[in-house]
């Protein structure tokens, strides 16, 4: 055979593995950016196939660690490291795929460059805007393209903490301010009971507009940046789920069970909640109901209601007569949201509460956050 032709068709080889080589880095570039811009730019619940993988691994890690054997408080306090980890590896996992994929670009469009050469100019680059440098023209304009890449994604990462604390604290200012009525956990009974004994119960109203809105920024929030579901709360015993389930079913006891006009910005609120919360086991591939029936079953039991009514009489709520049409209406509302807060309680590891997380399965991990759920 011709040793003309066999160098030929090396070379043809090496040409094609180095043009497959810039095919395949580029791709891994661009899809490592449009991830992150969908993370932290587009202000929509849209499913990101990298930010699932980074967190729904790190999940299944810190179950492992929390461990059902430890106590609620060792729990709790492995779990509260869970999000602010899988967040800060999010920019690492962006940073070592945009430096792999410049490592095959480097090395398919310089001739003269080993990989471990298109590997350190890469890295170079990425991180000090291009102090490596080199004559190829191809090289040095690589060079700065990723430079200005990692400067964007070091900004995107900036922009993007501040918004996501901004609306930790948000949420979390009304979960603290529930305590003082609600107790802690949050029970929807306990409420209804302090405002009767106070003789306030008239003021419980004023309570359904501003939850109204916590709702839909609770919505909003959760599903365009979906690491908040599980920041937990500064302590233990407070959650953004509990208090949710808290407040939907003083509400629901107030339109069923109340022997007093009836109030539509409760009404308005439950919709508020049950929307929010659907939207939020939406994003996370959590089915559910889309438009239930009043007469399907709930997680609550008739003895249950009956426990709670026995409780508001004796604390001298004024209830309406027909028991039986009371449970009715009262399952009517709850069953608009009870599998999602039931579920969301569980997936988020929520604290004990009443009617919420006291019926969850406790660890519920999710294969990704809009695929199908695997539970253990």
């Amino acid at each position: 055979m011709d040793m003309t032709a066999v160098l030929t068709a090396a070379e043809i080889a090496e040409g094609m593995a180095r043009v497959l080589s810039i095919v395949v880095g580029t791709s891994i570039v661009i899809a490592t950016g449009l991830a992150a811009v969908r993370t932290v730019v587009v202000p929509r619940a849209e499913p990101v196939w990298l930010s699932s993988i980074v967190f729904v691994t790190l999940r299944r890690v810190f179950d492992r660690l929390a461990r059902e054997s430890r106590s609620y408080e060792d729990r709790d306090r492995i779990m509260s490291r869970y999000a602010p980890i899988a967040l800060i590896c999010l920019p690492i996992t962006w940073s070592i795929l945009v430096v792999f994929g410049f490592t095959l670009i480097f090395w398919g469009a310089v001739a003269e460059d080993s990989w471990r050469t298109s590997f350190y100019l890469s890295g170079a680059s990425f991180t000090t805007l291009g102090s490596f440098s080199q004559e190829d023209v191809a090289a040095e304009s690589l060079s700065f393209v990723e430079a200005g890449i990692g400067l964007g994604l070091v900004a995107l990462l900036i922009s993007y903490l501040p918004s996501i604390y901004g609306a930790f604290q948000r949420r979390e200012l009304a979960v603290t301010m529930l305590e003082t009525r609600a107790g802690n956990p949050p029970s929807a009974v306990e409420l209804l009971e302090r405002h009767a004994t106070l003789e306030r119960l008239d003021v419980v109203g004023d309570l359904w507009p501003k939850w109204e809105e916590w709702f839909a920024d609770v919505e909003e929030t959760h599903t365009s940046q979906g690491a908040l579901a599980f920041f937990r709360s500064p302590e233990p015993g407070r959650s953004w789920v509990t208090a949710s389930g808290a407040v939907l079913d003083a509400a629901s006891l107030q339109l069923a069970v109340i022997d007093e006009p009836r109030d539509p910005q409760a009404a308005l609120c439950v919709r508020a909640g049950f929307l929010c919360l659907r939207r939020i086991a939406t994003f996370y591939g959590i089915p559910h109901p889309i438009d239930p029936s009043p007469d399907d079953p709930i997680s609550i039991t008739r003895r249950e209601f009956d426990l709670v009514c026995t409780r508001l009489v004796a604390a001298g709520v004024p209830m309406k007569p027909d028991r039986d049409q009371a449970w009715q209406d009262f399952a009517g509302w709850r069953v608009n949201y009870d599998r999602v807060l039931v579920d969301l309680a569980g997936l988020t590891m929520a604290p004990w509460a009443m009617w919420s997380s006291d019926r969850a399965e406790r660890y519920r991990v999710s294969a990704s956050w809009r695929g199908k759920r695997r539970r253990r």
